[in-house]
Formats: C-alpha cells, structure tokens, sequence
C-alpha cells in the first residue's frame, strides 16, 4: 500500500514537470515537480520494496495529476551513494520513462539534495550526513548551512567506523549511521524524491542529457568479485 501520499495543488504553471525518483535506501519515493506551488509526491518507507512498488508509485503520480508519461519535460534520479539493489532500480526505471518519452534526464548526488532538502530544516550549525556502507565502513560527509543553502565541510567519502565515530564528536549526525553514536536515535537516510527535483532544477541544469546510456549510479566503493575454489 502506497503511504505518506502528499497532494499540493495551489497555482497552475505552464511548464512541463519534472518526474523525480528516490531509491538509494529504504525509502522509496516519488515526485511530479512543476514548482513550489504545484508538486505530486508518494513515498513508501519499507525495506526491500523498491522493486513492488516504485511503479506503483509513479503510476500513482500520473494518474492523480492527470498527467501522461509523455507529458513530462524530464526525468531525475537518485544516484547515490547508497543500496547496490536500489540505485539499480531506480536508475532502471528513470532511463526507460526518459528514453520512452524522449525528454532527458540527470543524474542527482544523493547527499547534496540530502544536504539541500535539510538546510530548509536545521539552523547554521554544522552537520554529517552518514550512512551506512556495511558493518565496518560507512559514507560520510560534512555540511554547514549557509544563507538557506549547504556547503561542504567535508567532501564525500567512505570513512572506517573508528574514524567517523571520533570525526562525528558533538556534531548532529542524520542518516542510519546515527545509531552508531546514539542507538536511541534513528533518522531518515535520503531525501524526498521533491528535492531530488529541486536540487536538479537549481543545481544540475547543464547535467541534463539524451546520452542515457552513460548514466550510472554513483556508488563510490568498488565491489570486488570473490572466486571460489574449484574443487
């Protein structure tokens, strides 16, 4: 079942809106975004979901807005950091709505619509975005806030646990490595498929492109193949 469905409907524009997608963790999300007045938006927040029902969210959108797949003017993606399996579909789903209506897409830095969508959120304090990688590792980067907009402290990278425990000392950390300092804390790990389309508009407009096939998610960490022994 679809949740959190978020419905807002004031001004009419008269562009073409921006269909956004948001999958690198847990939650699965959705947006039409024509603008801050006129903006379609569903979420699912369940673990290993993606593949049920981000379609069922995206035909949820257009049927709702009245909206076909052809009528949009583009498509952004979540491209991580984030969920192997997740950023796959995800990228999956946008490269073939964007080739099958002809419009061009862009893939969105995960953290940095992250970052954007929170410094509408918190004050000019200093704050790590942290996810985790596996058990030993986590992704991690610093932003401040400044003038209703983020910087980098620390640019994106994979830190050891030891590492981003001492890194992470008196600073507000959102994301699933939150529970690494505090077990009692337990904050979303990704933005809003919304921001995925704001941070796209403000930020990405030279991103935009028709080479679809050069779109990849942004996953950082090499996976390494592991060879069995033949016996």
């Amino acid at each position: 079942m679809i949740q959190n469905d978020n419905l807002i409907l004031k001004d009419m524009t008269d562009y073409k809106p921006i269909l956004a997608i948001e999958t690198s963790d847990i939650l699965c999300s959705g947006a039409l975004y024509f603008s801050d007045d006129k903006c379609f938006a569903s979420s699912v927040y369940m673990e290993h979901s993606h593949s049920q029902n981000l379609f069922e969210i995206i035909e949820y959108l257009f049927n709702t807005s009245g909206i076909k797949p052809d009528q949009i003017g583009s498509v952004a993606v979540s491209g991580g950091p984030g969920s192997f399996t997740g950023l796959r579909i995800g990228m999956s789903a946008a490269k073939g709505i964007a080739s099958g209506a002809g419009v061009p897409m862009i893939v969105v830095p995960t953290f940095e619509a992250f970052a954007f969508q929170l410094s509408s959120l918190l004050s000019g304090e200093a704050f790590i975005i942290a996810n985790k990688v596996n058990k030993d590792e986590v992704y991690y980067s610093k932003f401040k806030i400044k003038s209703n907009n983020y910087i980098f402290v620390d640019e994106l990278t994979i830190l050891p646990i030891d590492e981003f425990i001492d890194r992470a000392v008196g600073i507000k950390v959102i994301g699933n490595a939150c529970n690494i300092i505090d077990e009692s804390q337990n904050t979303f790990s990704s933005p809003d498929a919304e921001y995925i389309a704001k941070w796209a508009l403000k930020f990405g407009k030279e991103l935009f492109s028709n080479e679809y096939d050069y779109f990849e998610p942004m996953y950082i960490k090499n996976f390494k193949v592991l060879e069995r022994d033949k016996k």
